[in-house]
């Protein structure tokens, strides 16, 4: 399964904006630098630390432009991991720029560099796109991990999301003897789940990260997605069930060799238990974020007929019949699948 057309950008409405500044995601001191990195006069292809090839291309500046941008960079991680102050990060420095010109965001990967100690961290510089913001901030309320990121204007900044490629996980780590399959397969049960309730789209395995964390007996796995532009975009109901996918295909067979159907079910229950009091906690939050989404522009007519006619056949449910756009949709998504729970 693929997609099909490419999605257009939609742009941040004055609703949404006001949303981002009442919650603190709309930050003023965060430079308006998306056009500026894309100004760049060369690139060189970026590999990884073992000699492979990425999708990734490092890219250069003429010194004087450079020179302007190295100060916004850094401020632009103070302001996302510190709150802002110039004077915490005068240590800091901009080490590499990197750009991926793939998907809908064409990114920019910053890497920041501790001059004191040489440790380094990264964060991604993308163009505002509201299909993106809204699938940040759904991810925000309604999954287990928070995510840390800010808007200006034309300009969306990231926080790294920490783990394995899903892509890299299937192929060199899902069959290790250290692996305890049955704690993935549950999890993967879990995450499709997380993604089909708030109608989050095409995670392929290059779309989300598999956080590995050591326990006091065992290990414990965190699916998390790490690509939003998919957020409620598309008419078809399976690109928002990870199963699907053929390069998850290797996950599905290990869930259908190892849990059956009523223990699946049991998973899935238990994750839209968490989610339903997620949104308790943050129903207000949650409550005006739909409202806004409701009146935003997210995706063609004919995706928003197709998802609901779709969905209304597989729940056998008429909540889908008012729908009149994709945040309608997946408001009554949500009600539905989380009805009683919250």
């Amino acid at each position: 399964m693929e997609i099909l057309k490419k999605k257009i950008s939609y742009a941040v409405s004055q609703a949404l904006n006001n949303y981002l500044l009442k919650y603190g995601r709309h930050v003023e001191s965060v430079p308006e630098i998306y056009r500026d990195l894309s100004r760049f006069s060369g690139t060189v292809p970026y590999e990884s630390p073992a000699g492979a090839e990425t999708l990734w291309h490092s890219v250069m500046f003429p010194p004087g432009e450079m020179a302007e941008l190295r100060p916004k960079l850094t401020r632009i991680y103070a302001s996302l991991k510190m709150g802002g102050g110039s004077e915490v990060a005068r240590h800091l420095d901009v080490e590499r720029i990197d750009f991926g010109e793939f998907g809908n965001s064409r990114p920019f990967r910053i890497r920041i560099i501790n001059r004191y100690n040489d440790n380094f961290d990264h964060y991604y510089v993308k163009s505002a796109d509201a299909s993106r913001i809204y699938g940040l901030e759904l991810e925000h309320i309604l999954s287990p991990t928070r995510i840390n990121y800010l808007v200006n204007g034309n300009t969306l900044v990231e926080e790294h999301i920490a783990g394995l490629p899903g892509d890299v996980f299937l192929r060199d780590w899902l069959h290790r003897d250290e692996i305890n399959e049955v704690r993935i397969a549950k999890e993967f049960v879990k995450f499709n789940e997380r993604c089909f309730i708030r109608l989050l789209g095409d995670m392929r395995a290059v779309n989300y990260v598999v956080d590995i964390t050591p326990d006091f007996e065992e290990v414990q796995y965190r699916v998390r997605p790490i690509d939003f532009d998919q957020q409620s975009h598309e008419g078809r109901k399976k690109m928002y069930m990870a199963q699907f996918f053929s390069d998850n295909q290797p996950m599905v067979e290990m869930i259908d060799n190892l849990l059956n159907e009523a223990t699946i079910e049991q998973y899935r229950k238990e994750e839209r238990t968490l989610v339903a009091r997620r949104c308790t906690v943050a129903g207000r939050r949650l409550g005006a974020l739909l409202d806004v989404m409701i009146s935003d522009e997210l995706s063609p007519m004919e995706n928003i007929e197709q998802l609901r006619d779709e969905l209304a056949e597989h729940h056998q449910s008429r909540a889908f019949n008012a729908c009149t756009t994709m945040g309608g949709v997946v408001r009554a998504h949500i009600d539905l699948l989380l009805d009683g729970l919250y």
